[in-house]
């Protein structure tokens, strides 16, 4: 057995895209640096014009989860998304990474929804019934679970006070609501009380 055909038999024993398989997602506009280390499962739904660094795993049952991935997201080394027993959607032109993220529907009422156009990056990891608004942003080692951050403009919009929730720092945030062009930061631990406005950090651009 060549190298292909056992890296291929060990795919197709896990549910995964084979070498080429994988490939063919370039016909779709989709750029992956490396086939050989992106792992995706055959029942994930990838749109086009997405870009897959090395190291990136995505992973859905056939019965109990699912998952989606829109258009022009970025997803660099060492993200992994898991819907296993609960469903992922994620939208379109979003960045997940660069210092890795994770996202698990991994348990009974699992189910995370990702916008468009947000970060999320440093290590960032979310669980549970997680809504990641459209422009939202984890900036960090933070572990979110069921936390809510309402969407607004991506980080590119001039007024920090229109931008989507934000969670910056590190550590544990959970069932936490953050509102449009607010932010909460942590060390250690995440709580409402902390919660202000982003152009505290960010000035307002001249008008």
């Amino acid at each position: 057995m060549s190298l292909l055909e056992y890296l291929d038999h060990v795919r197709s024993q896990q549910g995964l895209l084979l070498i080429g398989e994988t490939i063919e997602l370039s016909r779709r506009g989709n750029v992956i640096y490396d086939p050989s280390s992106v792992l995706i499962s055959r029942h994930a739904v990838i749109g086009s014009g997405n870009t897959f660094f090395p190291g990136v795993y995505l992973y859905c049952s056939d019965d109990a989860g699912r998952l989606s991935i829109g258009d022009g997201n970025v997803l660099y080394p060492n993200t992994l998304i898991e819907a296993s027993l609960g469903d992922i959607q994620i939208g379109n032109n979003n960045q997940f990474g660069d210092g890795g993220f994770t996202a698990r529907a991994n348990r009974n009422g699992a189910s995370i929804t990702i916008g468009d156009e947000g970060r999320f990056m440093g290590g960032a990891t979310i669980f549970g019934a997680t809504d990641l608004g459209s422009g939202s942003q984890l900036l960090g080692a933070i572990t979110a679970d069921s936390c809510t951050l309402e969407a607004g403009g991506s980080h590119r919009e001039p007024n920090p006070d229109r931008r989507g929730g934000l969670l910056k720092g590190s550590g544990l945030a959970r069932g936490l609501s953050v509102p449009v062009g607010h932010v909460i930061v942590g060390a250690g631990a995440f709580v409402a009380g902390d919660l202000q406005l982003q152009s505290n950090f960010h000035p307002k651009a001249a008008s």
